[in-house]
């Protein structure tokens, strides 16, 4: 009788303690499977920035924008669009700083608020690229006007960016000194808006055997596949352009934290300073030296001429 209990006990106490050992042991391993898991890595900053195309299709931002990632511990999430729906996005507060190129319209989006700060950070300039032939006489102008005049007279096919941009701005002052106002609505067979980039613009004219204006830091990216394009005014190099009319001012805008407080403008601040930088400035007036034989843009920050002299004019 007594062997029977001892028995029974037994039992019982094997039935109690062997799950409470399995319980023990699976949570010993889920302490270590987790004592053995990774954390994930933190999410870097991103800064939201809207820039012009010829920014992105020349490989001026592929080639500077790393060292302030690095610097900062940021990511920069870039839009290249035209530089009017680049502003767009800034009145939408979808973005937290622009680097575009239409002083008028930075203007005006600087009085509607929106803008905390601008300052200048480079230029190039425009030229007007065509067929070899040159139909409309192009290489003979005095003026940009001249040339527009001349393109419209012959009613030689253009490429326009219809974009908006800041190129397709400073194209639309020419056609109207020149006594035009066309749109994509305008019925001029010659006339061809195609709504696209620099790059894409310049590709078509070049399919087109058309004339188009270009920034001169994208066309001289893009020349080696342009066969059909020449630059037929503004001179083979910014000193040798000889219009004034067809230099291309580029500014930096952090956006208003006022106007949009979702943006963020201690970090955009940091970068607009970074890009006024000397040393950033340095960058960008030699980003093509070497391979062009002449800069794709000229650093004109106030940091920076007031240390050194700027090339060009």
């Amino acid at each position: 009788m007594r062997s029977r209990r001892l028995a029974q006990s037994i039992v019982i106490a094997v039935v109690v303690i062997a799950p409470a050992i399995g319980v023990a042991a699976a949570s010993a391993i889920g302490l270590a499977a987790a004592a053995h898991r990774v954390a994930p890595a933190p999410q870097p900053i991103v800064l939201r920035l809207a820039t012009t195309t010829s920014t992105a299709d020349t490989g001026l931002l592929a080639a500077i924008l790393p060292d302030f990632e690095r610097a900062c511990g940021c990511r920069v999430d870039v839009v290249a669009v035209g530089t009017g729906q680049a502003l767009e996005l800034g009145r939408r507060g979808d973005t937290d700083v622009l680097l575009v190129h239409a002083p008028d319209q930075e203007a005006v989006f600087m009085k509607e608020g929106h803008g905390e700060r601008r300052d200048d950070v480079m230029y190039n300039d425009f030229v007007i690229v065509g067929p070899a032939a040159d139909p409309a006489g192009v290489k003979g102008s005095t003026t940009a006007k001249d040339a527009f005049g001349r393109i419209a007279k012959a009613r030689a096919m253009f490429a326009s960016r219809g974009d908006k941009s800041g190129t397709h701005s400073r194209e639309l002052k020419f056609w109207k000194a020149a006594g035009l106002s066309p749109t994509p609505t305008t019925a001029l067979p010659w006339y061809l808006s195609i709504g696209q980039g620099m790059g894409e613009t310049l590709g078509f004219a070049g399919e087109r055997r058309a004339y188009t204006l270009s920034d001169r830091g994208t066309w001289l990216f893009m020349q080696r596949k342009l066969p059909n394009l020449r630059i037929l005014f503004g001179g083979a190099s910014i000193r040798e352009n000889p219009d004034l009319d067809l230099r291309n001012q580029y500014g930096v805008i952090v956006v208003s934290r006022h106007k949009h407080p979702s943006v963020n403008a201690a970090l955009a601040g940091r970068f607009a300073d970074w890009l006024l930088s000397k040393a950033t400035q340095q960058r960008i007036g030699a980003f093509g030296r070497e391979q062009f034989g002449q800069s794709l843009f000229y650093a004109n920050s106030d940091e920076y001429c007031a240390a050194t002299t700027v090339r060009g004019r």
